[in-house]
């Protein structure tokens, strides 16, 4: 399966305890990518929690809702999970925290898989506008 990893470093002036709270809550992802319009479904379990997120997309003025499928975990470096979307495309992510500086420095790293290359180059370039957005509304929000 063809795949593309992203990656984008940034700081935000808090903790990485508080980072990690705060990306560990399925709820906190709502706004955070600009697709994620709700959450649904939330299975918390002792290592992982899986729920539901609504991506809303716009097409030729037509809205759709894209129900994809997440599993989030949380370990003492990192907020790390997957993505399943009904189109055939998969996500990984890691969000590494690291403390520096007086706050902490995110390593957000994606990456993307489809099962064709269009379905990919589309993906990438979705998954490479929430990633750039998402270090503005995470610095926004807590930084």
């Amino acid at each position: 399966m063809p795949r593309v990893t992203l990656r984008h470093t940034f700081h935000v002036r808090n903790s990485p305890a508080a980072l990690r709270a705060h990306l560990s809550q399925p709820q906190s992802y709502v706004g955070l990518s600009p697709l994620v319009v709700a959450v649904r479904d939330v299975e918390a379990g002792e290592r992982e929690t899986r729920y539901v997120s609504v991506e809303r997309f716009r097409f030729m003025g037509v809205k759709y809702d894209n129900l994809i499928r997440v599993t989030l975990r949380s370990t003492p470096e990192a907020v790390e999970g997957e993505v399943a979307s009904p189109g055939g495309v998969r996500l990984d992510y890691r969000f590494r925290l690291t403390g520096r500086d007086g706050g902490t420095e995110v390593e957000d790293m994606l990456v993307v898989r489809a099962w064709a290359r269009p379905l990919l180059n589309f993906a990438a370039r979705k998954a490479r506008e929430v990633q750039l957005a998402r270090a503005e509304v995470l610095t926004s929000r807590l930084g």
